[in-house]
């Protein structure tokens, strides 16, 4: 019988203990008993034996079993619960399973730990971005108006001007304020998307008509790869879409080289098309990938912040994209250019 079983050792236990009081029954017997009186009583040690092993088994089994069902019974009832009872009953060396139990409950159990500590980390990091981002305007706002009722107001030279300022830094407020709004509704799933028939195509046209002016101040043509002749229709809710080109194409420009060039494209991916907004800037670092869509995550922080953004743009871009059921990445080089790239449902 294998000893490392709960009833191996059970047996091995009662094994020693019932050789144990056989010893002494015989040494009593040898020492109070004559030859011919032997049998007897070597006959009821042999009895001895047999009850005291019989007994101590059950006794130790129990003992065992019931120590080790207590131990399964409360990672069970933490992990699966249903399944406890068959379980045990199917178990052939339940030590042995209760030790690997333990031991994937303990590392289940770490790796819960691990996330929480991320998510922590996360939330810390968030509130400061938010803090950081929030407390810029607000300064501002504060020192304008500061200004203005220290006797600014009266100066016609900088109330209009001041007071336009701290317009400005509410707006700012506000756009960050709508935006964070805006992407715990596409996390909730409260956003209802429009789906209907659009042709991409003109709805790319469209947003990068609208940000001809925004470009040309820096230098930066928005083309297409080549001449589309013929309309792409895909399924999609237009003003959300027309956001991410939106947010895509004003990145492109805020951050790319100056006197670059950003192109739109579309390839066929069986049922799918996909979008690409590709500029020539100066890329991303490979570090910073994973984290980019990020809430107010930024590559370069002081050059980020001083173009106006609230930080929000790609991960409002990454919320719309997956409420659509699709798929969002990105691809770059440094010194080279970077690639946005989201999939929508093809339809005729």
């Amino acid at each position: 019988m294998n000893t490392s079983t709960p009833r191996g050792i059970a047996f091995f236990v009662s094994l020693i203990l019932g050789m144990l009081s056989f010893l002494i029954v015989m040494v009593m017997v040898y020492i109070y008993s004559s030859q011919w009186e032997f049998v007897y009583p070597f006959v009821a040690s042999v009895l001895v034996f047999i009850v005291s092993f019989v007994f101590i088994f059950y006794l130790v089994d129990r003992f065992i079993y019931a120590r080790v069902k207590v131990i399964y019974k409360s990672i069970y009832n933490q992990k699966i619960g249903k399944e406890l009872k068959e379980k045990i009953q199917r178990s052939e060396d339940m030590i042995a399973d209760v030790d690997k139990e333990v031991m994937g409950w303990a590392e289940d159990k770490e790796k819960e730990i691990e996330k929480l500590k991320e998510q922590e980390s996360f939330r810390r990091e968030f509130l400061g971005n938010l803090a950081h981002e929030l407390k810029t305007p607000i300064f501002s706002i504060q020192g304008y108006i500061l200004t203005l009722l220290d006797g600014g107001l009266e100066d016609p030279s900088i109330n209009r001007n001041f007071l336009q300022r701290a317009a400005n830094g509410v707006d700012r407020i506000t756009h960050i304020i709508e935006d964070l709004d805006m992407i715990n509704q596409l996390e909730s799933g409260k956003v209802e998307l429009d789906i209907r028939k659009v042709n991409i195509i003109e709805l790319c046209k469209e947003v990068m008509d609208s940000l001809e002016m925004k470009a040309r101040e820096r230098s930066i043509s928005l083309n297409f790869n080549k001449s589309y002749d013929k309309p792409i229709f895909v399924n999609c809710d237009k003003g959300r879409i027309a956001q991410v080109l939106t947010n895509l194409l004003v990145n492109s420009v805020n951050y790319g080289k100056e006197g670059g060039k950003t192109n739109i494209r579309f390839f066929d991916v069986d049922d799918k098309v996909l979008i690409e907004v590709a500029d020539n800037g100066p890329g991303i670092p490979s570090e910073h990938l994973p984290r980019i869509f990020e809430r107010f995550y930024r590559v370069d922080k002081s050059r980020a912040r001083n173009q106006g953004g609230s930080g929000l743009g790609l991960s409002i871009v990454k919320h719309i994209v997956e409420a659509h059921g699709q798929a969002l990445n990105v691809r770059s080089t440094e010194n080279v250019g970077t690639t946005f790239a989201f999939t929508l449902e093809r339809t005729r």
